[in-house]
């Protein structure tokens, strides 16, 4: 009888050293991956006229965030992406950071690659448009959290020539990069390298916000040639005839008859390449565990042919079209697919979320986040907390609701925003007004400055080199 028990007693100890010491799940990779101003309806699974394939098909296989938003421009909504906070709390929100700008991401933030270093993940790359400080070594990519560093610094570069303000913006790490291409492919070349090169059973945080659809619009004449290009009608501009090699020919490689027509072109050229990452995945056996992030940084510009139908506005505008965009998860090993989720969500819940869904943790060290963890929210294990959204330019936005400039509208139900519910509903409107004054309190005392100061008689270092004794201001 006693060595029965003590048989008994030592399975059990067995058992619970073997739960102790028994391997923590393995961690999913992570891969983030961000169109430049593509709008509401400039995707296949929207409706679009152009073709999607491989973001339709993410779209089908996984979670499609039907209420992503962010802001209405590109650097801040990237600033909020990597720091989980509202960039008007350290200078961005109003406007870009341009070539001549001494402006970066602030310095004592901590970032979703930082973040993510401490959780384990000790590959971490940024492919692609970075465009949120390059005045100073301290402000690059690598000094921010990432291990790998391929792409461009500003935004708006030449896709063919790679050019920016007459000198090439393209680089690896810290170094000009010589290579040569249509920039959406050497960003695609570069990410199916950086995928091939993951070590088995290591996982990885892949970072790739595209420059495209962004202007100018310039796309390869294959793609052009999708979409019923004629070489005897001209271009939408007529630079193309008469413009000479050089500085002078930013941006009139690839244009097509009509601007739509280039701009579904370039949109289908990153799709491809987006395909290319996926096929990859599945090539190498790390689908199954990968999660995918696809969303846009703003809106779309109507002005070079996007489109954000039937929502109204566009970029720069916190009206729907500006500021609710395409937006889809995709975690086979993690996450049910093929559905739709109408949870208000957006930017700044990307770091916790994606940290919430990769360990389960919360952000060791750095300032309180206003970005939230919805992983059991994407897992259908709860509900979202309510919640109202900052979006700039006088407008909140919730669940329910929207106020933008003094309007009230029942957003979940009225997303064209064509009713003003205010005289219906004050005591709605009084609490999202004490709302947004609290949240625009949060502002700092330093902004970057307005888009053209400083541009007069700038001119760019050669190859957009970052100097060494840039290091300090």
């Amino acid at each position: 009888m006693r060595r029965g028990l003590q048989l008994l007693l030592f399975a059990t100890l067995l058992v619970s050293a073997a739960g102790l010491f028994a391997a923590p799940a393995k961690k999913p990779n992570i891969i983030i991956l961000v169109a430049d101003d593509l709008g509401w309806n400039d995707v296949g699974y929207h409706g679009s006229d152009i073709r999607t394939p491989a973001i339709d098909r993410l779209a089908k296989s996984g979670v499609q965030l039907d209420r992503f938003y962010v802001c209405p421009i590109c650097s801040p909504t990237r600033a909020g992406l990597l720091t989980g906070r509202y960039p008007h709390r350290f200078g961005l929100r109003d406007t870009v950071i341009p070539p001549w700008r001494k402006f970066g991401l602030d310095l004592s933030e901590q970032t979703l690659p930082e973040v993510f270093g401490k959780a384990g993940y000790k590959r971490r790359a940024c492919i692609g448009k970075w465009h949120l400080g390059h005045y100073m070594r301290a402000y690059h990519p690598i000094e921010r959290g990432f291990t790998h560093f391929y792409g461009h610094y500003n935004g708006a570069i030449d896709y063919f020539t790679l050019l920016r303000e007459g000198e090439r913006d393209w680089h690896r790490n810290f170094e000009p990069s010589a290579d040569a291409g249509y920039s959406t492919e050497l960003l695609g070349d570069e990410a199916v390298r950086f995928i091939k090169d993951s070590r088995k059973g290591e996982p990885f945080l892949l970072y790739l916000p595209f420059n495209a659809p962004h202007g100018p619009l310039q796309a390869p004449r294959k793609y052009l040639d999708e979409y019923g290009y004629d070489e005897n009608a001209g271009s939408f501009t007529r630079k193309r005839k008469k413009i000479a090699a050089g500085k002078d020919a930013y941006g009139a490689q690839g244009q097509g008859n009509r601007k739509r027509q280039t701009f579904a072109a370039m949109v289908t050229a990153m799709d491809d390449q987006i395909g290319r990452i996926l096929e990859t995945l599945d090539a190498e056996g790390l689908a199954e565990n990968s999660i995918v992030l696809f969303f846009s940084d703003n809106g779309g510009t109507l002005k070079i042919g996007g489109s954000n139908k039937p929502l109204p506005g566009a970029k720069h505008s916190v009206r729907e079209g500006g500021v609710r965009v395409p937006a889809v998860i995709r975690w086979p090993a993690g996450l049910k697919g093929s559905r739709k989720l109408d949870t208000l969500m957006g930017y700044i819940d990307v770091l916790p979320t994606l940290l919430g869904l990769a360990s389960g943790g919360k952000p060791a060290g750095g300032k309180p986040l206003d970005g939230i963890n919805l992983s059991d929210v994407l897992r259908g294990e709860a509900r979202a907390p309510e919640r109202t959204f900052y979006l700039g330019q006088k407008a909140v936005i919730s669940q329910q609701w929207k106020l933008i400039e003094g309007k009230l509208y029942r957003i979940d139900t009225d997303p064209t925003e064509k009713r003003d519910v205010s005289d219906k509903n004050p005591a709605i409107l009084e609490r999202l007004s004490r709302e947004l004054t609290a949240f625009e309190k949060l502002a700092g005392k330093i902004k970057v400055a307005p888009y053209g100061s400083g541009r007069e008689n700038f001119k760019a270092p050669r190859n957009w080199r970052i100097e060494a004794e840039r290091k300090k201001k």
